[in-house]
């Protein structure tokens, strides 16, 4: 039986196609090129010796055996898609690939993964920790933690956290030496530390509380915010900070909030993957996970 039957690339190249009623879509969405679809169609009509499709000037329509036939495939395709992925479940699978910010995952993220496993040890994580926004047709990445206003073309987004932002620094800038810490005009007598870019910035802080006279652009900037976090639990000055990346360091004391006012960044951090994939049982479980981590207590 299984000598019967045609390519699978033809029938997922097909269900696509007339789906669409377009072969240029149905190769946008296989990720091949118009050509290629064009080609595998051909192939399955003669491997059938029957037309599935009548090529008009501007439409493609289905035949009467092709719409049948779509049917059908679509049902097949349907069953063995469901078949693997239960066995795969079952077996633990592929590997979960989750795309993160280098900043996220070092100071929020990695820090809880520990659970995650525990939790869930059938699931193996892989991280692809980078700044520019993945590509899910492209690159082999399951889901993503991204940061902005969560709205992106054909994805699936779920709000994960929203950002606060204020002033933090080393428990010593506030009670040691000959300018402590006690009031926002104080930060005149200290290094300002900034992360370029930043969604954030000293100008609008300062403006906020009030105080003039000091250069909100002055002092040393850091590329990550993980990197201008080190350095300011260092003692090198005092930085805006923004939860969530900070949350563990105040937890811990190893970064102090010394004024009490917070403004509420513009952007949130967002889980995200693509539409067709909401189904998938291994990213539906990190993100029911990590959704429930964000309403965690910081880590310790």
């Amino acid at each position: 039986m299984v000598d019967r039957l045609p390519p699978l690339k033809s029938l997922r190249a097909f269900e696509a196609a007339g789906r669409h009623l377009s072969f240029t879509r149905a190769a946008n969405e296989l990720n091949v090129t118009q050509a290629a679809v064009s080609h595998q169609i051909k192939a399955l009509e003669t491997w059938l010796d029957v037309p599935l499709f009548k090529r008009l000037n501007r439409a493609l329509l289905l035949t009467e055996p092709g719409q049948h036939y779509l049917h059908s495939v679509r049902r097949a395709l349907e069953i063995l898609a469901d078949a693997t992925q239960q066995i795969t479940a079952a077996g633990g699978g592929d590997p979960l690939t989750i795309s993160v910010m280098p900043s996220f995952g070092a100071k929020w993220l990695v820090s809880r993964l520990v659970r995650f496993s525990t939790e869930h040890p059938e699931i193996d994580l892989r991280f692809s920790a980078e700044d520019d926004l993945v590509d899910f047709a492209r690159d082999d990445v399951d889901i993503a933690i991204r940061f902005g206003r969560g709205i992106w073309a054909g994805l699936e987004s779920h709000l994960l956290m929203r950002q606060d932002v204020f002033p933090v620094c080393s428990p010593k800038l506030v009670a040691e030496g000959p300018h402590p810490l006690k009031v926002p005009g104080d930060l005149r007598h200290h290094v300002l530390l900034h992360e370029r870019p930043a969604s954030y910035d000293w100008r609008t802080w300062l403006l906020a509380a009030g105080v003039d006279g000091i250069d909100p652009v002055r002092g040393p900037s850091f590329s990550h915010a993980h990197v201008l976090l080190q350095a300011t639990i260092d003692g090198q000055g005092v930085a805006l900070g923004a939860t969530p990346l900070v949350d563990d360091d105040l937890a811990a004391g190893r970064l102090v909030k010394p004024f009490d006012l917070t403004l509420p960044g513009e952007w949130a951090y967002y889980v995200v993957y693509p539409e067709e994939r909401r189904t998938e049982t291994n990213i539906q479980t990190f993100r029911t996970w990590i959704t429930a981590e964000a309403r965690r207590e910081p880590a310790l």
